[in-house]
């Protein structure tokens, strides 16, 4: 690795990050007696850091970001060609390249017709929250405003996103919240809150929406907002049943169905977006994360053409429209990279590498899980995955957090950074969660799994 920095500048760069960076997610009285981590480069599924250390990166840019991998120079170099050429006009009007992204994105996705751009997975889910109150004030006399959102499931750091957090960790200390969001249990089986055969568990989940849906009254809830597959509560899959019954029930109440695809869109399952494992229609789809692989922020509220005829009914009403602007979803790099992005997917048949290596982790997590007790269960879809770290298997009591973060620091000592779930669950936080970047190798994969093998040995021995 050749930064151009010597070693002495290294180290007043990690002292200048010491003294004026406030990290995300981070407690910074660590820093008093240690040095924060400073990323210096990236190259395929590898980064090195300001010390010259380098690590396989098995959780892409560490939530889950770096789709097709670091160091892709045509991706680079599509951004600065367009940022040459224009980079930035309001999103009042059409950019070459968002015309462009638009039409790619909307053939992989059959059913919906319209793209919203902003700049973060919130923020394109929040965008979600203002149609649906607009659609009650307009068609529903102000009444259908509620929103569902479900137990683990995680959708933004705003106010108003927090508000359907399933995450009682991180909304603790920001409330009080936005009124009119109301949770629905979650759908994990491995922890099952009904005593009802394996093969009736999803149908069973699904129906306890319904029960919210009644106990709320129909007429005052206008959509639901759910994760194809839970990510950050535990990489949650769907048990069998269970999208074919979310399905109906909200076409039998008239309610919006919203796909949250921050995590899982573009590629990260097998499939474009996730909710097209499981026969779904959705009403709104949002995504960011690897919609450009990190490379310009960018993220995207779609939606179907019946959602958008609602906001031009009667085109002489001035307050009929969608009242809304994203001040940098009119930047050009975002659209042009996502572009390049895709394109990338589709030339290096990456989707079909998602679905084989994907195969190949859980038969290695499976592996691991024969070899160690402490892991209680193994669940994924593609290439995101999960393991469940438990105490006692028969019980299924969670291992302590600190001791799950134990072992992903003994994973970053061997240089390979895996994630958790962490301070998000009260009690809770026990899960491994790996989401390597869609280009991952067998080679890679035996890597990740070693490090995760020696690091429950040293923890858990």
């Amino acid at each position: 690795m050749d930064t151009g920095f010597s070693s002495n500048d290294m180290e007043k760069i990690i002292e200048a990050d010491r003294k004026n960076v406030w990290h995300h997610l981070s407690s910074h009285k660590k820093y008093e007696t240690q040095d924060p981590m400073v990323m210096v480069e990236g190259k395929g599924i590898h980064v090195w850091d300001a010390k010259g250390r380098k690590y396989l990166d098995a959780v892409s840019g560490a939530v889950w970001t770096v789709n097709v991998g670091y160091g892709r120079e045509s991706i680079a170099d599509a951004v600065r060609q367009q940022l040459v050429k224009l980079n930035y006009f309001a999103g009042t009007a059409g950019s070459i390249p968002s015309s462009l992204f638009t039409e790619k994105l909307l053939e992989k996705m059959p059913g919906m017709s319209r793209v919203y751009f902003s700049n973060s997975g919130s923020e394109a889910n929040e965008k979600v929250y203002k149609m649906v109150r607009q659609i009650a004030h307009k068609k529903y006399d102000g009444k259908k405003y509620k929103i569902l959102y479900r137990d683990r499931d995680y959708h933004g750091t705003t106010i108003t996103t927090l508000s359907t957090s399933g995450q009682p960790q991180r909304a603790a200390q920001y409330g009080p919240f936005t009124p009119g969001f109301v949770e629905v249990p979650h759908c994990l089986q491995y922890r099952k809150q009904w005593d009802v055969p394996d093969s009736e568990y999803g149908r069973r989940a699904a129906d306890a929406i319904e029960e919210v849906i009644l106990r709320e009254g129909p007429e005052t809830v206008g959509a639901i907002v759910l994760e194809p597959v839970t990510a950050g509560g535990g990489v949650i899959t769907p048990p069998e049943g269970y999208w074919p019954r979310v399905q109906e029930i909200c076409r039998k109440y008239d309610i919006l169905l919203h796909i949250d695809e921050v995590v899982c869109g573009i590629g990260r399952t097998g499939k474009w977006f996730g909710y097209q494992h499981y026969g779904i229609e959705p009403d709104f789809v949002t995504m960011a994360k690897g919609v450009a692989s990190g490379y310009a922020a960018i993220s995207c509220t779609v939606t179907n053409e019946r959602v958008f005829e609602m906001f031009k009914q009667h085109p002489d009403d001035p307050m009929d429209y969608f009242r809304d602007i994203s001040t940098f979803g009119g930047c050009t790099a975002g659209p042009a990279a996502a572009l390049e992005n895709m394109r990338i997917i589709e030339d290096e048949n990456l989707l079909q590498n998602v679905c084989e290596m994907g195969d190949y982790l859980i038969e290695r997590l499976h592996g691991l899980m024969a070899k160690h007790e402490v892991i209680g269960d193994v669940r994924g879809k593609g290439l995101f995955c999960g393991a469940e770290l438990v105490a006692d298997r028969e019980t299924k009591e969670p291992v302590d957090e600190a001791r799950v973060q134990a072992v992903a620091a003994a994973c970053m000592a061997q240089g390979v950074i895996i994630g958790t779930t962490n301070r998000s669950l009260n009690g809770m936080n026990n899960t491994l969660c790996l989401s390597p970047a869609l280009i991952v190798t067998r080679e890679n994969i035996d890597e990740i799994i070693g490090a995760i093998d020696n690091a429950l040995t040293e923890v858990f021995a």
